[in-house]
């Protein structure tokens, strides 16, 4: 399809030979390793086959169409679908947490270190959505800047080293599956990727799919590339105002084909597009088809509360119910918190959902209780279920 392939280049290796290896795995880990050279595309125009084209332009339009559909809804259906990209994203990078753990995370309570760091993604997903006007290098450091700074903070910023993919535990490039570009290439590419990003004369799907196989070609970062990546995705989606109100989870849609996935990203450093504008295209339809099944089954709970809850409308309780539909695991001080109320009040509001067996209380001392909205969390398992990955 006209696409420039990537290249490659031989460079010196000076690291160590790994001793515990065999000796023929230290023999193929001495003299210089071979790393990937990206094509410059800023100023490139891809050709998409018409059939292509065409369905690109209908998944746009069934994107946007979501986006006005849900945004509309007076629920806070905007952060659920959020934390669900950001789950799905993680988990093909092989992170997983179940609802119920992430959570707890966001709560600050121990969860465990997967749900700790799809929190992290959470928020740079935030971080996407909220930089999405302007899209540069430096945005792109901040979204992983949020994903990174708890846990890793010596690893934020463009790479300094020659990092590779693959190669299990060698500690070479040479038998990498893939090198990228050598560093003192990175800040370069990276500019030139993101003035392709925003340019405004490309169909966006095929636009979107093709600024990430770039940016995980240059692989611009020691860690979080690949959810960084999936990040502008949806960074790209405001940007272009495909989406204006929610985050559409594309990556729930990626992780039921992850082979797929990568095999197109593959294909795309060997000057084929085609593979992964189709992975995006189908990606996106499962994803709204998984997105609007979550969706009904929120607003239907939401529904069989209302007649379960004895409290006046207005009420704290009756303004929780929608609280609990994006924060499922809640103390008091939250409750508190997010309905701008006293303590007293935020309790009282707790106890009567408990009562109308909305919420049920999690295990542990009465003065640091929290409590769930198991119908929820049971929700966004199916969700993550449905989207889990098949290959």
């Amino acid at each position: 399809m006209g696409w420039p392939a990537v290249d490659y280049e031989q460079h010196p290796w000076h690291g160590d030979v790994d001793r515990a290896t065999s000796r023929r795995s230290q023999l193929r880990s001495r003299g210089p390793y071979t790393a990937a050279v990206p094509p410059n595309i800023a100023d490139l125009t891809p050709e998409i086959p018409a059939a292509l084209a065409v369905e690109a332009a209908d998944t746009q339009a069934a994107l946007t169409a979501f986006d006005a559909r849900v945004g509309d809804i007076p629920a806070p259906l905007a952060a659920i679908l959020l934390r669900t990209e950001s789950a799905s994203s993680s988990e093909i990078e092989r992170l997983t947490a179940g609802a119920k753990a992430i959570a707890q995370a966001e709560l600050g309570r121990k969860a465990g270190p997967n749900a700790e760091l799809i929190v992290a993604n959470v928020r740079a997903m935030q971080s996407a959505l909220d930089l999405a006007d302007d899209l540069t290098v430096d945005t792109i450091v901040a979204m992983q800047d949020a994903l990174l700074r708890r846990h890793h903070p010596d690893l934020v910023g463009l790479r300094t080293e020659q990092v590779w993919v693959g190669g299990g535990l060698s500690n070479t490039p040479h038998t990498a599956e893939f090198v990228p570009p050598h560093h003192d290439r990175v800040p370069a590419l990276m500019d030139d990727v993101m003035t392709f990003a925003r340019r405004t004369d490309l169909l966006v799907l095929p636009h979107l799919a093709i600024a990430h196989a770039q940016f995980e070609t240059i692989h611009p970062f020691a860690d979080g590339n690949g959810r960084t990546g999936r990040a502008l995705v949806q960074a790209m989606l405001r940007h272009h105002r495909v989406t204006r109100s929610v985050t559409v989870p594309v990556s729930a849609g990626l992780l039921t084909r992850t082979g797929d996935y990568f095999d197109a990203l593959t294909a795309y450093r060997r000057g084929d597009i085609a593979p992964i504008v189709e992975q995006f295209i189908a990606a996106t339809w499962r994803s709204i088809d998984n997105a609007d099944r979550l969706v009904t089954g929120l607003l239907q709970l939401r529904m069989e509360w209302e007649t379960r809850v004895d409290a006046r409308r207005g009420s704290s309780a009756r303004r929780l119910l929608d609280v609990l539909a994006s924060q499922p695991v809640l103390d008091v001080p939250r409750a508190a918190e997010l309905l701008g109320v006293s303590y007293t009040s935020a309790a009282a509001a707790i106890a009567t959902l408990e009562q109308a067996e909305v919420v049920s209380p999690l295990s542990g001392a009465n003065r640091n209780r929290a409590w769930q909205a198991s119908e929820v969390v049971n929700l966004l398992d199916a969700f993550a279920a449905r989207a889990r990955r098949r290959l």
